[in-house]
């Protein structure tokens, strides 16, 4: 991994930390006063943390599938807990990583899945770049 690669995974590293230390201070101090989303920052560190391990080592199929399932769940779960989080403020008195679509974050929980899920398309497994190099060699000769 190289480039744009390499910043897309230090930046999801980042966001992994980020929300893994908010969800943890939030449900040992004050899971009391809002489960739901304590427990929403809790999943998307989660997400976040499988998502960097996915995106490192997406060269094997099973790896980028995964890493299109944890992005591909970062992309809903920010549109639809920022949708709720706006639409349902009550529910959401207490921000959550991905409440008003990242804004407590600078709206990086926003753009990144869609930079994440670009960079996939354009960096297939390394087993299809292969098969798909063989197959266009094989049209050519």
């Amino acid at each position: 991994m190289t480039g744009v690669g390499r910043v897309l995974v230090i930046v999801y590293g980042i966001m992994a930390l980020a929300a893994t230390g908010r969800s943890f201070v939030q449900i040992v101090e004050k899971f009391d006063e809002a489960p739901l989303a304590y427990t929403l920052s809790a999943v998307s560190a989660v997400v976040y943390i499988v998502a960097t391990l996915a995106l490192v080592f997406a060269g094997s199929r099973r790896w980028y599938l995964v890493a299109w399932i944890a992005i591909g769940f970062e992309l809903v779960g920010v549109l639809v807990i920022g949708t709720l989080s706006l639409a349902f403020p009550d529910l959401f008195q207490h921000p959550t990583v991905w409440s008003l679509y990242g804004y407590g974050y600078v709206f990086i929980p926003l753009i990144l899945p869609f930079c994440g899920l670009g960079w996939l398309v354009k960096h297939p497994p390394l087993e299809d770049r292969e098969m798909t190099d063989a197959a266009a060699a094989a049209v050519t000769s």
